[in-house]
């Protein structure tokens, strides 16, 4: 019997623009709740329930600073009163420009159930340099003026990333209400692939085991979906990891050698195309997921040198979501922050898919020294200098 993954988030996508009204938030809190309880009631886990909104910056371009963090600061008490501990306000657009995004900074600082991000390339547009320096001068910010560093953890670089996914902090919503969902799948591609698999067969035997642990989720989700007058996006079925249940470990069950050494791009390649190959209506990233400090195993080799930046950067070009939870030294340039989220954005441009950088650059902290994030979702690890 297949055992049932964890739900890793149920996100909920709201149709109305902000300001967000004590209606709304209390009337989503509710579907957000009986969705949670449907999957419950079938025996899954259900980690989270998360609320997606339009960009905020958009529907709200009119507003001045001071108006806009006090806003921030009041959604934040009425979240904790509708009982939403996790709610995304979207990108930044292009649209906004640049000087929009440090305002976005300073809506997510000490509001802890606020995400945001900022969108640096597009399909459309490719590239934009001058938002990406903007994102890296408000993560820069964000490492400084938020407790411990921690604000960062809500905040990244989107590049040619869509609506609908439920992986936060890149989520956003568009269109009419709507439910998506996301599994803790790392556990399913670690059995998939237990007692050593051929290259081969890494695809096949990814497909069928996401599959069959996926499929009864979606069907039960959209059920859902249709009982509350909602749409269903479909399924985020990046196979995420937990600090203790580890997707780099997973992989190593192929037997193909340590994470990191000859081989691995190949591996998480097939990994991914399995990923993309089950039929399933899946939305946003859907590929392998690789959030360095979310992954004890990941952190491991990350310290012994088998992974660094480039190597994360490079596998991004065949696998998931780019650069995620990576720890940086508190003295990193602007400059060449800039330049790590222009790649990641360059890489996503010219490949078409979704990518995003969320980077943490470590208060205190210089290269060779270890990081001391305070959170339970993260576990602590070496801080290296970017290229390395």
């Amino acid at each position: 019997m297949t055992r049932k993954p964890p739900v890793r988030a149920v996100t909920l996508g709201v149709e109305s623009s902000h300001p967000l009204g004590r209606e709304t938030l209390f009337s989503a809190a509710q579907d957000l709740r009986a969705a949670g309880r449907a999957l419950e009631e079938e025996g899954y886990q259900v980690q989270t329930l998360r609320l997606s909104t339009r960009p905020v910056l958009a529907d709200l371009a009119g507003w001045e600073e001071a108006e806009l963090v006090g806003y921030a600061g009041r959604l934040q008490k009425a979240l904790e009163l509708a009982g939403i501990e996790f709610c995304s306000l979207g990108p930044a657009l292009p649209a906004t420009g640049p000087p929009s995004v440090p305002v976005l900074a300073r809506m997510l600082a000490g509001n802890p159930a606020l995400s945001g991000s900022v969108m640096v390339a597009t399909p459309e547009g490719g590239l934009d340099l001058a938002m990406a320096r903007a994102a890296a001068g408000a993560m820069l910010w964000l490492a400084g003026n938020t407790e411990g560093g921690l604000g960062n953890f809500n905040f990244a670089a989107l590049a040619c990333v869509g609506p609908g996914t439920p992986f936060f902090p890149a989520a956003y919503h568009a269109g009419p209400a709507s439910i998506s969902v996301c599994l803790q799948g790392a556990g399913v591609v670690g059995d998939a692939l237990a007692g050593g698999t051929d290259l081969e067969k890494v695809e096949r035997r990814v497909a069928e085991a996401l599959r069959l642990a996926a499929g009864p989720v979606v069907e039960l989700a959209e059920r859902v979906s249709t009982a509350l007058g909602l749409c269903f996006t479909g399924i985020d079925l990046s196979p995420a990891p937990e600090v203790d249940d580890s997707i780099v470990a997973a992989l190593e069950a192929a037997g193909h050698g340590a994470f990191g050494g000859p081989g691995t791009l190949a591996l998480v390649a097939a990994v991914t195309a399995g990923v993309r190959s089950t039929g399933l209506p899946a939305c946003g990233y859907s590929g392998l997921m690789l959030p360095l400090m979310e992954d004890a195993v990941l952190a491991e080799r990350w310290e012994a040198g088998y992974v660094g930046t480039d190597q994360l950067l490079a596998w991004s070009a065949v696998c998931g979501t780019g650069l995620d939870t990576v720890p940086l030294p508190a003295d990193v340039a602007l400059e060449d922050l800039t330049r790590v989220v222009a790649d990641v954005g360059s890489l996503a441009a010219r490949y078409g898919k979704p990518l995003s950088a969320r980077l943490l650059p470590a208060p205190g902290k210089h290269a060779g020294e270890r990081t001391e994030f305070c959170s339970p979702y993260l576990v602590n690890t070496l801080v290296k200098p970017l290229g390395s």
